[in-house]
């Protein structure tokens, strides 16, 4: 999956998010790199060499290799020939451990689940994840309603989706700032609000009614609705969202007929969690 939240050139690298902790000393720079590593398979096809994953980290060649070797002997990371690796089976169990541990996540499922069943529709629930927003749940029937399949770890661009909207709409201003500082909006479909008045606008009106559609802005043919989920002290830690194709669902239809469902489950879940 393509990852666009800002151009090349002046997001940081990964090498250069670990540097900036190198005052700390309790900060294990190495598993930051392993970690940084793992992540730079994450929407890539095929098998990558140490080349690639040094210039697409910024770590140097020799660090990587001492990575692949270490996530190799571990079992994280398979070579090809020793020239192209791939990630491994047993990388799911990172995964799979955040989510059968977060209650959150866990909490989620059998909503997600009966409000897919209601409407026949793909329903998620996601946090952001730096600047990007991360699937931590989606509804066990959920059909694919993108050119790309979505599942639990995938990321998307905040700006031009409905889930990232409402989880701008849960920060504060000086946090909401910071994002616009670092993230420039690029274009994904002909529809895509890539001005930061215009986003802005829409995470305002988002934060004003309450929940957020996007239409067709992230994929020609998409278009979903999203709420917050907040906890008992009235945070958002998270959105929750439904899919659907805009030939089959207009936002008039999605406001109507699936935002009762949607914020019903949402307020559900909210009731349940105390952090």
């Amino acid at each position: 999956m393509t990852k666009a939240t800002a151009p090349e050139a002046t997001a940081p690298s990964r090498a250069e998010e670990i540097g900036a902790f190198s005052g700390d000393p309790d900060f294990m720079a190495s598993l930051a790199r392993g970690l940084a590593v793992i992540r730079a398979f994450s929407g890539v096809d095929g098998g990558q060499s140490i080349a690639q994953l040094s210039k697409s980290t910024g770590i140097p060649r020799a660090a990587v290799r001492r990575c692949l070797y270490t996530l190799a002997q571990l079992g994280y990371v398979g070579g090809e020939d020793g020239r192209l690796f791939r990630l491994a089976p047993a990388v799911l169990s990172l995964g799979y451990a955040y989510v059968t541990s977060a209650p959150l996540a866990v909490l989620a499922q059998p909503l997600l689940d009966r409000v897919s069943g209601l409407i026949n529709e793909a329903c998620s629930l996601a946090v952001l994840d730096g600047d990007e927003v991360v699937y931590i749940a989606r509804s066990k029937a959920a059909r694919r309603i993108m050119s790309v399949d979505l599942g639990v770890g995938s990321h998307l661009p905040a700006y031009c989706t409905s889930l990232g909207r409402v989880l701008l709409a849960g920060l504060d201003q000086d946090q909401l700032d910071g994002y616009f500082s670092r993230v420039t909006p690029v274009r994904h479909s002909a529809l895509t609000k890539t001005s930061q008045d215009e986003v802005r606008h829409a995470v305002t009106a988002a934060r004003d009614q309450g929940h957020a559609i996007v239409d067709q802005e992230l994929e020609m043919g998409l278009i979903s609705i999203a709420v917050p989920v907040r906890n008992r002290n009235g945070r958002v830690v998270a959105a929750m969202n439904v899919g659907s194709q805009a030939s089959r669902l207009s936002a008039a239809d999605m406001t109507a007929k699936l935002l009762p469902h949607l914020a019903h489950a949402a307020w559900e879940l909210g009731l349940v969690l105390s952090v």
